[in-house]
């Protein structure tokens, strides 16, 4: 529904921009895709609220802002008073925007008033501007909802009916990335005819309202979310490394440091006179043959973060790419291929378990990520199991978003560092 809007509204020519709440890298690159325009995450766990106006303010130029939640719209947070709420809801209440509530109609009539009613008593701060049906049957199942949304007292803008043949191939971690869907310059069209043929343009454009950031938001500048781990800075970026979040990779290059993308598929090393390299997360458990072969080219990417290693770079790794940094990855298949070698780490996705949720974690010593006792807030999600890490810690104090202990402490070995952590803020 998202996809179809901001198609919709592009061709429309109201320049419309996304944001996705909570942890996800996969649905902004389509946010991109349908938009043409970046597209950023509101977390409302790790992010105060200062950073979340400033980052909703930087979209100000876009006509129409458009918010996906995660989950349901009071999904994504932890019990009340452990320390943030990550919801969508939350983040409507705290700056007063208007919820549009998408509903499946495909199972339900008069039923769908009693839910529609729940979404809109069960938190009075919230402002349910507006509901859309998706999946819909006929003209008589048009009808019923049409009622049961009156009768919800809530507007109806549209009933899009069931559209089996359109949908988006899924893997492990959610969907398969945006630059790997093939044909989806037409399927986001697709989505986009269907959703203006079937919904109020207008009169959901007309719910848009400026963000209530208020005296106590502001947008004034901040420090970075994370500091920058130096002046010049190699960041993968491929289809094995593409968990990278926006907002760390804009807080650089405003504090001053120059971003140097290489490929490791591509064998690409990082550049020769960067003072630091980062491996984001994305897949190399599925790339694991090629990261191999292009590793042990004499110029390749092992080469290249042996030598930053020699110099001194700042060398750091987060999930994928800390499985990288490793001795050694096992593949689904069972076969072992080498990796850098710079970390006494050894992974495998042939034996594969679930590492799902936030963590709040402290470094463990001095670093260029702080000093030692510096919080941050930051997520897990992987299926790899390690099967030997040896060193000292990076992170001590690893505790789940409840406060439950987490064993996710990685690795610190000089001046390479590494874990399974995707790390949103400090904090």
């Amino acid at each position: 529904m998202t996809l179809g809007l901001l198609r919709a509204f592009t061709r429309a020519g109201r320049r419309p921009a996304a944001a996705k709440i909570g942890p996800d890298y996969i649905d902004p690159a389509f946010h991109e895709a349908a938009s043409g325009r970046p597209s950023v995450n509101l977390d409302g766990w790790a992010m105060t609220p200062d950073r979340l106006a400033r980052m909703i303010d930087s979209r100000g130029d876009a006509g129409l802002l458009l918010i996906e939640g995660v989950m349901g719209l009071f999904d994504g947070a932890p019990a009340p008073g452990a320390g943030g709420d990550g919801s969508a809801a939350a983040l409507a209440a705290l700056f007063g925007l208007p919820v549009l509530l998408v509903v499946d109609g495909s199972a339900q009539a008069r039923s769908a008033a009693a839910l529609i009613h729940g979404f809109r008593s069960f938190d009075t701060r919230i402002d349910l501007a507006g509901v859309v049906f998706n999946r819909c049957g006929g003209a008589g199942h048009i009808r019923s909802l049409t009622a049961a949304a009156v009768e919800a007292g809530v507007p109806a803008f549209g009933f899009v009916p069931r559209q089996a043949d359109i949908a988006l191939p899924s893997r492990h971690l959610g969907l398969v990335q945006a630059r790997e869907t093939g044909g989806l310059d037409a399927l986001l069209d697709r989505l986009g005819d269907l959703v203006a043929a079937h919904l109020d343009l207008d009169g959901i454009a007309a719910l848009a309202r400026r963000a209530a950031t208020g005296p106590r938001l502001t947008a004034s500048p901040a420090t970075p979310a994370v500091p920058p781990l130096g002046q010049r800075i190699a960041v993968a970026r491929d289809h094995a490394f593409a968990f990278a979040y926006p907002h760390i990779l804009e807080d650089w290059h405003d504090a001053g440091a120059q971003i140097l993308p290489f490929s490791p598929l591509a064998g690409e090393a990082p550049d020769r006179d960067a003072d630091a390299v980062w491996l984001p997360g994305g897949y190399p458990e599925l790339h694991a043959p090629v990261l191999a072969a292009m590793g042990a080219r004499p110029d390749g990417w092992v080469a290249g973060l042996r030598a930053a290693a020699q110099r001194g770079a700042v060398i750091f790794g987060e999930c994928g790419g800390y499985m990288a940094l490793g001795r050694g990855l096992t593949d689904a298949d069972g076969r072992d291929w080498p990796m850098a070698g710079l970390l006494a780490l050894d992974t495998s996705f042939a034996r594969r378990r679930l590492h799902l949720g936030y963590r709040r974690a402290r470094l463990a010593g001095d670093g260029p990520l702080g000093q030692a006792g510096q919080g941050y807030r930051g997520h897990e999600f992987h299926y790899a199991s390690i099967t030997a890490e040896d060193g000292p810690p990076l992170w001590r104090a690893v505790t789940d978003a409840l406060g439950e202990p987490a064993a996710a402490a990685g690795l610190c070995h000089g001046r390479v560092a590494g874990s399974f952590l995707h790390l949103i803020a400090r904090g």
